[in-house]
């Protein structure tokens, strides 16, 4: 017999059907019927027939022909709402149409599983983890573990020892020993006490990665938990069951407590939760749906669940992967800028970087040669230039390597800690079982993170910073020799004037959005947790200043490619003719004035789903292949074809010509 779960003025109601050839007004009026039967008044109506409603799926919020038969409509288990006319949308019914909820409308569950120990996940294992590209499972030496150690507790609440967490109480009440008759009660309370976030929730990627990473650090078998109920939540990730976890309230030490709590407090069957299948609805209809129980928190369970820095930790994840996405494809890009104005490539002579070995100025000076002109991969736009009287280029053109470098360290950096982090057990306190004891500690503490990702948002800031000066020179006449905003008969038509606008405004927000969070400190818990690491928001903080960077870089992109379009016929570099074509499959050359807002937003795309550095690294790498080991001895006389092609805007390179 097939079933339907419906939303009706913020109640839920199962409702069965005996045959599929109902329809879909038949399923609004019995729930509607249903929903004046649970009430006194029957609702305000007077009966089901004068009742004027329209039927929407949640998922998507697609309105329903009321004449159309259910088994032709709908899923089984699936999840609708009656609206019922002069209504507005119940207060506490959250549309699915939410930021990212629409990347799970073609939701395909995954066949694939990672098994984690607690130990090995990665940075861009979380990130496919994020996507549902997998499902869990625990390697059998994490289940042994989780064992051990919740054997550990069995015993402390047999013997009725005093351990914080497990038989007193949390915080400031960590000295009231609580009844083992509420032990079990105690768990719940925490849950539903520090459940009290705010703000937007976490789209289903984020959601996923938090979960899944605290599947990780529980796998490592000193939180105390059960594996019966470790189990269960990896039930509730494989079958893509979300909490609603809002975004906004984590101070960073005591660990995330309240995004984590949200957390649980879904797989307890309380709260919103969201999936695939039934978009929002209340966590225990979700649950059900799927052929889920709640979870029963044993004593200990609860605060196993909560206690950790796995909400900064995550979104630290995703903001170093889309860091080093964007870092890479900056290459790129400013390769095509300094072609498009006619720059030198000498600044990024082998023998420069060698005496000044910095692995990621490096990295970025070879980038460089292997994108620009030479014998793998003449420029016609080069060779226009190759006698002119410059002799040297802007900063922002010159300086690429030693500023694009450093964000490349930093995040190489900022990697290595959050690595480390994902696979901490980061509890309180923390269960030993080889040595038969808990211990309190200080693990949960996010500053390692925060400190981390302040500095992830500096560091990677600077490719932004440096990018709008760079589309300024393009669109300024007496920089570029093109014409001004990169358009013709200028004054009719504004081009790029405000696209340029739009890159300083993202700049000017990013410097204010650096400010480190993890100076700050606030003392909370009645002074027992006095000093916290603010690491939620230096995490959220983080992407939001990559998002930035990656629209600035999305916009000197589209500036570059336009400016190729007044250089023609002469063309550039293979690689860089191929950034320049995958451009162009997306957004056409602006001939007049046009909407421009799509065409930013198409080539941000490219970028975040890594399109640009896909037609370029080809190119790099066989560059790479025929050029390792890449060194030569300093030499006056050296010179090559290659080497004429480096030093292609030939001068006498004096100080006194232009500025150091």
């Amino acid at each position: 017999m097939p079933k339907y779960t419906v939303h009706v003025r913020g109640e839920w109601l199962a409702v069965p059907c005996q045959t599929g050839t109902n329809t879909v007004r038949w399923l609004g009026k019995e729930a509607v019927r249903r929903y004046m039967k649970n009430k006194p008044d029957n609702g305000g109506f007077a009966s089901v027939e004068e009742v004027k409603f329209c039927v929407r799926r949640c998922k998507g919020l697609g309105l329903l022909d009321h004449d159309d038969t259910l088994e032709d409509t709908l899923e089984d288990n699936e999840f609708v709402e009656v609206v019922i006319e002069g209504d507005v949308m119940s207060p506490d019914f959250i549309a699915c149409k939410l930021e990212g909820f629409d990347l799970y409308s073609k939701y395909q569950e995954p066949e694939k599983y990672i098994y984690l120990d607690g130990h090995s996940l990665t940075t861009e294992d979380l990130i496919n983890l994020g996507k549902g590209l997998y499902k869990i499972k625990l390697t059998p030496e994490a289940e042994a573990k989780v064992k051990q150690s919740r054997e550990v507790i069995e015993r402390i609440v047999k013997e009725q020892t005093v351990v914080y967490g497990i038989t007193t109480g949390f915080g400031k009440f960590a000295r009231t020993v609580i009844p083992t008759s509420k032990l079990k009660e105690l768990q719940v309370n925490l849950v539903r006490s520090h459940s009290a976030g705010v703000g937007k929730p976490l789209i289903p990627e984020r959601s996923r990665m938090l979960l899944a990473l605290r599947i990780n650090v529980l796998a490592k078998g000193y939180s105390g938990i059960s594996l019966e109920t470790l189990q269960q939540v990896i039930e509730a990730f494989n079958a893509s069951c979300l909490p609603y976890i809002p975004e906004k309230g984590t101070v960073g030490a005591s660990g995330d407590l309240a995004p984590l709590s949200h957390l649980a407090l879904g797989l307890i069957g309380e709260g919103k939760m969201w999936s695939p299948k039934s978009g929002w609805a209340d966590a225990k209809y979700v649950l059900q749906a799927h052929g889920l129980k709640p979870i029963t928190l044993k004593p200990k369970e609860g605060l196993a669940l909560i206690n950790g820095t796995q909400m900064i930790s995550s979104l630290g994840c995703e903001a170093v992967e889309r860091a080093s996405a964007i870092a890479r494809q900056a290459d790129i890009v400013a390769a095509l800028t300094l072609e498009v104005l006619k720059g030198t490539t000498r600044a990024f002579d082998t023998d420069i970087h060698a005496v000044r070995p910095h692995r990621g100025q490096i990295e970025v000076a070879f980038r460089f040669r292997s994108l620009l002109d030479s014998d793998h991969h003449p420029s016609e736009i080069a060779e226009s230039h190759r006698f002119c009287d410059r002799v040297q280029d802007a900063y922002t053109l010159r300086c690429c390597p030693q500023v694009h470098g450093v964000a490349n360290d930093t995040i190489a950096f900022v990697k290595d800690i959050i690595t480390t982090e994902i696979n901490s057990a980061t509890d309180n306190p923390m269960v030993f079982a080889e040595r038969g004891e808990t211990i309190s500690g200080g693990n949960f503490h996010g500053e390692y993170p925060a400190k981390a990702l302040d500095y992830l948002a500096i560091g990677v800031h600077e490719l932004a910073t440096i990018s709008e000066r760079r589309i300024e020179r393009l669109c300024n006449p007496s920089l570029s020799e093109l014409p001004a905003f990169l358009v013709t008969e200028g004054g009719l038509n504004s081009g790029f004037m405000i696209a340029h606008c739009t890159a300083a405004a993202l700049v000017s927000e990013n410097k204010a959005l650096c400010h480190p969070s993890s100076v700050d400190s606030l003392s909370t818990s009645a002074a027992t947790e006095d000093h916290v690491s603010m690491g939620g928001w230096a995490a959220r903080k983080a992407l939001k200043v990559i998002e930035h960077v990656e629209q600035v870089l999305a916009i000197e992109l589209l500036a570059a490619c336009q400016g190729i379009e007044f250089l023609r016929p002469l063309r550039t570099t293979t690689p860089l003719e191929k950034v320049y074509d995958l451009v162009r499959s997306v957004v056409r050359p602006w001939l007049k004035d046009r909407f421009m807002a799509p065409d930013i937003e198409a080539a941000h795309r490219l970028l975040v789903e890594q399109k640009v550095w896909e037609v370029a690294e080809p190119y790099i790498e066989k560059y790479r292949r025929e050029h390792i080991p890449e060194s030569r001895p300093i030499s006056p006389t050296a010179f090559s074809l290659d080497s004429l092609r480096m030093n292609k805007c030939v001068g006498t390179d004096h100080s006194d010509q232009d500025e150091l």
